[in-house]
């Protein structure tokens, strides 16, 4: 068996592995490079040979960092299955072709300002991206399946995001089998909306991340305490609104989740709730779709939270004029806006 590490290593972006055996060649996620003077030169680069030469891909997670070189490798020769969960392969349509308009956009501006020499070209399109996506493979948590016939694998929970799993993964190659884990991106214990993470089993290589393995995470209840502070203090003392910035996947549902739970308990007052963000507001209808992958016990909460209540009113903005009219409103009652970051 061979191991190579393509990304993520000695830093926290571009995660893809490449594992060969005498009967099998795959990858393990294939993720954008973000950040850095160099990172258009990273993702720019061919990313294996013989692409059309992999058996399969196994994909932890959503997160742009593990999945956005996806339709790139397609573009490049590969034709085989991308194997993730259910919610995982839901929340790779808006964020691949979220990803495919940013570049296309950038594309333009940059022909606008460079008269001469070569065009800024685009790392895919966004049809590039729908083709990927018909590459999906969806599997269930704890299903044992078999990409290749020395190969079987588990997606087990990782706690992180909707739909982000650790793989388990049994190799058989002659007389040297092995059992490898990918963690891919690790949740913490205790978050809301998402559950804890499965308990991984035996194996021989652990290949794991470790952004935050150098410090303890603040307990939870201070998170709330603290936010509770800002709300109350901008809404009710200043007269003022909030305005968050927040990630459109994952920490967008978290807080939305977090201020419905914490106006049911009393916490909060009411508030208009804007949410400006076509990701987000995407990612929150997958999440929604997927109640059954949630923590059991704040699904229903979020799920009739996300409807309409006496004083506490989600809104999703749909439209660019809707924004610019949000952005111009110089003064809103109890006035929560998410904007993605």
């Amino acid at each position: 068996m061979r191991l190579s590490i393509l990304g993520a290593a000695q830093e926290v972006t571009g995660s893809c592995f490449l594992v060969e055996t005498s009967r099998a060649r795959f990858l393990v996620d294939c993720g954008l490079f973000q950040g850095g003077r160099d990172v258009d030169q990273k993702n720019r680069r061919s990313l294996i040979e013989r692409p059309d030469q992999l058996d399969f891909v196994l994909l932890t997670h959503a997160h742009i960092d593990h999945s956005g070189l996806l339709p790139r490798l397609v573009a490049q020769g590969y034709g085989g299955p991308i194997y993730c969960t259910p919610a995982t392969a839901d929340l790779l349509e808006p964020m691949l072709l979220d990803a495919a308009h940013i570049q296309e956009y950038e594309a333009a501006r940059q022909r606008e300002r460079r008269h001469r020499g070569p065009p800024w070209e685009t790392l895919y399109s966004a049809a590039q991206a729908r083709q990927c996506l018909s590459r999906l493979c969806p599997v269930a948590y704890d299903e044992v399946f078999a990409p290749a016939p020395s190969v079987s694998a588990t997606l087990r929970d990782a706690g992180h995001i909707l739909g982000s799993a650790f793989i388990e993964i049994a190799l058989a190659d002659g007389s040297n089998n092995k059992r490898l884990l990918f963690s891919g991106d690790i949740g913490d214990y205790g978050r809301p909306l998402i559950r804890d993470p499965a308990a991984p089993r035996g194996t021989d290589v652990l290949i794991t991340e470790s952004t935050y393995g150098n410090r303890l995470h603040r307990p939870l209840t201070d998170t709330l305490d603290e936010l509770v502070e800002a709300f109350t203090d901008t809404l009710m003392h200043r007269k003022g609104n909030v305005i968050v910035p927040a990630f459109a996947v994952g920490r967008t549902q978290e807080l939305l989740y977090l201020l419905i739970r914490l106006h049911r308990e009393g916490r909060l007052p009411g508030m208009e709730i804007f949410v400006d963000s076509p990701l987000a507001t995407k990612a929150t209808a997958v999440t929604l779709k997927h109640l059954q992958v949630l923590d059991p016990d704040v699904g229903a909460t979020f799920q009739a939270g996300m409807h309409a209540e006496r004083y506490l009113r989600i809104r999703f903005v749909e439209t660019p004029e809707e924004s610019a009219a949000l952005s111009a409103r110089q003064r809103c009652r109890h006035h929560c806006r998410f904007r993605h970051v």
